[in-house]
């Protein structure tokens, strides 16, 4: 079984829960691109990724599970997704540090206003086509406590019943990933 895993803005492949994923869903191979920021090569990366590696379940972290969203015809758990982050992106306009290591060894990245507007756009049209397979294909974990995104509402009307509030924070921690995600990915993996 392959698992695509999609981090969060300004963070990387190297990101810490794609670790905890590789042990709490070994012998899951699980494959942890670094996404670029600019929109078009990030879409372009992780639907080859989808093509070329075809994984079994695309787990989507804030900005990861907006991408994870995106790729339509794909099992996925999108994992307190960011549906509107041109917003956050616009207070941050300039050079921004990596949190976490990427392969190319790059420590910062560029946000302008041009990538701001092409995320805007994006999220216009990030709805349409949903379809009651899709539905099915999709889940939502919520952490209640989401100091930085609230999405769940939103994603309730596109995907009603398919979303899961938790325990937690923005970022999940370890045990909350053992003890709500691992059963989330387990359900939709037994689905196929």
């Amino acid at each position: 079984m392959k698992i695509l895993f999609i981090h969060g803005l300004a963070s990387s492949g190297a990101y810490k829960m794609a670790d905890s994923l590789r042990i709490l869903l070994k012998p899951c191979e699980v494959i942890a691109p670094d996404v670029p920021i600019e929109p078009d090569k990030a879409l372009a990366l992780l639907q080859g990724i989808c093509r070329e590696q075809r994984p079994d379940l695309v787990v989507g972290l804030s900005l990861g599970g907006f991408w994870a969203q995106k790729l339509r015809g794909q099992r996925k758990i999108l994992v307190n997704p960011s549906f509107h982050i041109s917003r956050l992106m616009r207070t941050m306009v300039g050079e921004v540090e990596y949190l976490s290591p990427r392969a190319d060894g790059a420590a910062s990245f560029t946000i302008t206003p041009e990538i701001c507007d092409a995320y805007e756009a994006l999220e216009a049209t990030q709805f349409e086509g949903i379809t009651p397979e899709e539905v099915q294909l999709t889940r939502g974990l919520f952490a209640d406590a989401d100091e930085r995104v609230r999405c769940g509402d939103e994603f309730e009307l596109h995907y009603p019943g398919r979303g899961l509030s938790y325990p937690g924070t923005h970022l999940p921690n370890f045990p909350e990933l053992k003890k709500y995600l691992v059963p989330a990915v387990g359900e939709m993996l037994q689905n196929e």
